[in-house]
């Protein structure tokens, strides 16, 4: 295509930005950084080509001012339908068991193609060049091309998730290699199977030099074994081979048939082994995708049965508020969490209100940006900005088809998907440095919805100026709330009351209460006896028949086809029961008494939240250390009153013990000589130790449960294992009288540097860092907790830290500042939604939620949106309140 030669001279003026993105390099190609929108987009995309960041046409002129580029690539893509006869085919009943390719399930198969366009656009005047275009400078089309060759940022985030930690191969170092005079062509079309002659999926054995084709994927693609029939008719000496087409300068895939790995692997002599057979990694380029790759493409294209409610056809809903999250593969416990949460109003206050003035305040790597990613996906949930143009909605063919669907990776493409987004960046930024929420695997949705607030305060703290919060409370304290425990000593009759502070309520749940007690013993006896039948292959059984005049023998049959389970129902008030009751506690320490007595405690609430977020105990840990699911029916009622289990506080005539006596807070902590620690009981720690677990982080577990019993320390040892200071050894005691005047001041002068300069990287001065570091015994963890609990008042909170002797130093999270986030009010709720878990513990299985809007229920399940007709509140894991 001819060019005008005074727009190749404006071309040519913008040079200078211009980029040729390169290995390492991000490139975000398939969607706008600020919205949703894709080349798909009704506008298309548009990627800066100096910093490759792709936006929509809404947010280009923005880009153009921020950065001062002028040249961006213009991607547009079209939707062309299949022609019929293609159709048909992938509507054919399968002839093979597997997934794709030739007579196989079209699992995903799309129904269209993608007709692409791009152009080179020079801003301001927006004046276009089509492409390809050769008359172009050279470093322009370099830009251009690697742009569209390169692999995008979502791609790439993606393929990191699914990609296996790889571990060096021990048979690497010393390789044999043999000299047989072959040499590999550098060319992929001269590469075949040395025993079938197939061309794709092939294997280089790096010592014979042998090409094979690789092993079948379990969906009947990949190859047909000749590369392993080799290594084992060879005495299985030769283990190492590499996949030909992915090898780079890079790295390549290398693959161990060694029966004591049989695993990719790594060869860190990659490049000389490679050379032994002429080829030169440095002058090679990727033709096939990694075994990385595929395991996405296989995970993806899998689709799960359907989860639906009692199997109804569900009618469809879309618009703003009514947005879908489509799943990134296991990704649903996030896409559960981000629903409820954008259902708040205070949120969409925050976030989606001022989503424009964060944009254009936005850091240059917007994806690295927390506020930013918070305010698109609230733009795309609320709003119902997808980026996609709405089609119109598809009525449900015989197989209810547009009914909901149930767990996958992303599902196949309909008309559904044009009203749900796709929430990677968000997952990939919220997840880096997290071992679990960066992974492709499944978690618990309770855990990352702490984990979501705690990232959520941190950078509303660190951005206060820029989101305008100087003067407000963080997201958090819309679900912060007190409790207060008050434990009195058995022996002297004295009282303490303690205070804490938790951002979910969480219910044991009381099988022992369940009201069809009789019902369930009934079914597990029948299911026994079918299960003996069964094992005797019996056809029948002598039962009982309870008739007047007293019970007599009959022979029942066995019954034909499967009973419906009978579950233990427990009325959520018995959850609020348990959490209410006193409870024995031993080995407390009464400082009346000076030594261990019994004790009982009985927990109350000190505030109440504007949001309560009740989190039901189904999972647990079994005897045999496996996570297991209780299965047990909670009806969750509509309307909440909790004012009866509000705290008092000391009552009148109570004896309170000594050290509640003398006053409270960081004062009286200050007057009061330090307490000498309790000990772990040694029993405990042995018994821990035994199932394997290290013995300080033992010791540390038994402390911080103080002594209550194996059981609780098993559970805190479970949440605790990762952090940091969990197999340290236990600080020692203070020296009696070491903290005297101006101790605060010596503690937080000694804090170590390189923690210092962490929490400063946070977004707090030195000063701030220090007192933290003081407060919480040099735990940067606890530390990062205590000044983002003190950020209202943290200055004082500072002071007082500082002023004050280290061993008189009060809690970290106790004093009026970390109080003041607490948004007390009536204890009288309404429920608006809740999540719910299906599979046998919270590593598997799949998660949906619930969602009242309009005063109509709505079930979120990934990007599917419907109306709900029968919403499932008794089998719920997580349940929303809000204050009325």
């Amino acid at each position: 295509m001819a060019i005008d030669e005074a727009l190749l001279n404006l071309v040519r003026s913008h040079m200078r930005s211009v980029k040729v993105p390169g290995h390492h390099d991000k490139v975000y190609k398939d969607e706008c950084m600020f919205t949703f929108d894709t080349p798909e987009s009704e506008g298309g995309l548009y990627v800066n080509l100096s910093t490759f960041q792709g936006f929509g046409e809404q947010f280009l002129e923005l880009d153009h001012q921020r950065t001062g580029n002028a040249l961006y690539l213009h991607q547009k893509w079209h939707r062309v339908p299949l022609p019929e006869e293609e159709l048909a085919k992938q509507k054919a009943a399968p002839e093979k068991l597997a997934i794709g390719g030739d007579g196989g399930f079209a699992v995903g198969a799309p129904t269209y193609r993608l007709e692409k366009e791009a152009a080179l656009v020079v801003l301001p005047g927006r004046q276009r060049v089509g492409l390809p275009c050769g008359d172009l400078p050279e470093l322009v089309l370099q830009a251009v091309n690697g742009v569209l060759a390169h692999d995008s940022a979502s791609a790439q985030d993606t393929v990191a998730v699914w990609e296996e930690e790889r571990r060096v191969s021990k048979y690497a170092e010393a390789l044999p290699q043999l000299d047989t005079g072959r040499k590999i062509s550098p060319s992929p079309k001269d590469w075949k199977c040395d025993e079938t002659g197939v061309t794709e999926n092939l294997w280089l054995n790096l010592s014979t030099g042998f090409i094979g084709s690789g092993r079948q994927n379990w969906d009947g693609s990949g190859g047909n074994g000749a590369a392993l029939r080799h290594f084992e008719a060879t005495g299985s000496r030769y283990p190492l081979v590499v996949k030909l087409g992915t090898i780079t300068p890079h790295g390549a895939d290398v693959y161990s048939y060694a029966p004591d790995e049989n695993d990719m692997v790594l060869d860190p002599h990659l490049d000389k082994h490679l050379a032994h057979w002429g080829i030169n990694m440095m002058q090679m380029s990727k033709t096939e995708k990694s075994m990385a790759e595929l395991q996405i493409d296989l995970n993806m294209s899998y689709e799960f049965s359907r989860i639906t409610e009692s199997g109804a056809a569900l009618r469809p809903l879309s618009g703003p508020g009514l947005t879908g999250l489509i799943n990134l593969g296991n990704s649903c416990y996030m896409n559960s969490v981000l629903q409820v949460l954008w259902s708040l109003p205070e949120l969409r206050r925050r976030y989606v209100d001022a989503a424009d003035s964060i944009f254009r305040s936005a850091p240059p790597e917007a994806a690295q940006d927390l506020p930013t990613q918070l305010a698109k996906v609230g733009v795309a949930l609320v709003q119902g900005r997808t980026g996609h143009t709405a089609a119109a909605p598809a009525a449900p063919d015989a197989d209810g088809d547009t009914a909901m669907g149930g767990e996958a990776g992303p599902a196949k493409d309909s008309d559904e998907r044009s009203h749900a987004v796709r929430p990677l960046s968000f997952k990939t930024l919220v997840g880096r440095g997290h071992s679990e929420f960066s992974s492709g695997r499944q978690q618990d949705a309770l855990e990352y919805f702490q984990y979501l607030l705690e990232q959520m305060t941190r950078c509303e703290h660190a951005n206060s100026e820029r989101l305008g919060l100087s003067s407000s409370p963080p997201s958090s304290s819309s679900f912060l709330f007190g409790f207060e425990d008050r434990v009195q000593c058995l022996e002297s009759g004295r009282v303490s009351y303690v205070r804490r502070e938790e951002n979910a309520l969480q219910l044991d749940i009381p099988l022992e209460a369940a009201t069809n007690k009789a019902e369930v013993e009934a079914y597990k006896e029948r299911e026994a006896k079918r299960a003996r039948l069964k094992e005797e292959q019996a056809a029948a059984y002598i039962g009982q028949n309870d008739v007047e005049g007293g019970p007599t023998a009959v022979v029942v049959a066995q019954e034909q086809g499967q009973e419906e389970p009978v579950i233990p129902k427990v009325p959520f008030a018995a959850c609020l029961e348990r959490l209410a009751a006193a409870e024995v506690v031993e080995g407390y320490h009464s400082t009346a008494l000076g030594r261990k007595a019994s004790a009982t405690r009985r927990t109350r609430f000190a505030t109440f939240p504007p949001y309560l977020l009740v989190a039901l105990k189904r999972y647990y840990v079994g005897p045999d250390w496996t996570p297991k699911k209780m299965e047990v029916l909670v009806e969750v009622p509509d309307q909440l009153n909790l004012e009866h289990l509000r705290s008092t506080g000391p009552l009148p005539g109570e004896e309170l013990q000594p050290q509640e006596a003398a006053g409270t807070g960081a004062a009286a902590a200050a007057a009061a000589p330090p307490a000498a620690r309790t000990q772990p009981d040694e029993a405990l720690v042995s018994q821990l130790v035994g199932m394997g677990f290290s013995e300080m982080g033992c010791r540390r577990a038994v402390l911080a449960t103080g002594n209550s019993g194996v059981e609780a320390a098993m559970e805190w040892v479970l949440a605790h294992m990762e952090d940091p200071d969990f197999n340290d050894p236990l600080p020692a005691d203070p020296e009696p009288g070491a903290a005297g005047p101006g101790a605060g001041a010596a503690d937080a002068d000694s804090a170590d540097p390189e923690k210092v300069s962490m929490l400063a990287g946070m977004g707090f001065n030195d000063q701030q860092a220090k007192a933290a570091l003081k407060a919480c015994g040099g735990n940067i963890e606890r530390a990062a907790d205590w000044l983002f609990s003190h950020m209202d008042d943290l200055d004082s909170a500072v002071a007082s830290v500082l002023s004050a002797p280290a061993a008189g130093r009060a809690a970290g999270g106790a004093g009026p500042a970390a109080a003041s986030r607490v948004l007390d009010g009536p204890g009288q709720y309404e429920l608006v939604g809740f999540i719910s878990h299906m599979g046998s513990n919270t590593a598997c299985g799949h998660y949906v939620c619930h969602i009242k809007k309009d005063g109509r229920w709505v079930i979120f399940n990934d990007e599917k949106v419907a109306e709900s007709e029968k919403p499932p509140r008794d089998l719920g894991y997580m349940y929303l309140f809000k204050r009325v």
